[in-house]
């Protein structure tokens, strides 16, 4: 069964797409939180027809939760970009003193988005058939894992213009070794139960989310546009084409950071 919230969904990045041409306003300046919205709510109802159950069925309470998470995330990253200044906001000079609001409401979809994508790539099995060779963990490796990543965040405060890419490797490195210390999922887990399916899974869909978040925020009346030192080059939209790479650590670190957020809120 399809379940009616997806006919909304679809409905909602219909009117959204349709309006990135038309720019009736006011709706121009929302529809790219309206398409993102949309989205969650197709791709979970197409999960949902595909296995019975979805995100939302499973548990209601940390569906809503990723969206308090989602939000949060994105606004370490918004602090980490004050020394970095790799992005910048044009447009929202239009919602005056409810900027900080629409700006929260937009990042709360990130996260969302990201699990129902990993969930419809699972629910087809795209990698189901894909395994890797099983491997240790040994103890240097988690702690080189962490100290590394400590280095990864600090290296961009300090000399932004040259390390501002470590950024978004610098919180998995650090987040994922402590997970898989406390028996959360983790990408070294998967790898040492050589678990090929979800890591790969995880990557495709960092960069299917990539892809739409640079497409619908090409359209969008209030948008983000960059400011990459060395790598600016040749736009795919608004992002660089090299930038789109930056998706699969960000795939990871999304997936770091939620589950050790989870592990700090709840024992399930």
């Amino acid at each position: 069964m399809f379940k009616k919230y997806g006919l909304l969904g679809i409905f909602l990045v219909i009117f959204a797409e349709i309006n990135f041409f038309l720019r009736v306003e006011p709706y121009i300046y929302y529809g790219f939180v309206l398409a993102w919205f949309g989205y969650i709510l197709t791709l979970d109802a197409l999960v949902y027809k595909l296995k019975g159950n979805s995100l939302i069925s499973r548990n209601f309470k940390q569906f809503l939760l990723m969206f308090i998470l989602s939000a949060i995330f994105w606004w370490i990253f918004e602090l980490i970009n004050i020394p970095l200044q790799n992005w910048r906001y044009v447009g929202l000079e239009y919602f005056g003193e409810l900027t900080p609001l629409i700006k929260t409401i937009s990042f709360a979809t990130v996260l969302p988005a990201f699990f129902e994508t990993v969930d419809l790539l699972k629910s087809i099995h795209v990698f189901d058939k894909i395994t890797l060779k099983k491997r240790k963990i040994g103890k240097n490796m988690i702690l080189g894992m962490i100290a590394l990543g400590v280095l990864c965040f600090i290296s961009p405060l300090v000399l932004p213009r040259y390390t501002f890419t470590l950024v978004w490797l610098s919180l998995f490195l650090i987040l994922d070794p402590i997970n898989y210390m406390h028996s959360r999922p983790s990408i070294l887990g998967h790898i040492k139960n050589g678990n090929a399916s979800v890591i790969l899974g995880l990557l495709l869909a960092g960069i299917i989310l990539g892809f739409f978040w640079e497409f619908w925020n090409y359209w969008a009346a209030v948008k983000w546009v960059y400011d990459i030192p060395f790598l600016g080059f040749f736009k795919i939209f608004e992002m660089p084409i090299l930038g789109y790479l930056g998706y699969f650590p960000f795939a990871f670190e999304l997936y770091a950071m939620y589950w050790f957020s989870r592990s700090l809120i709840s024992k399930n």
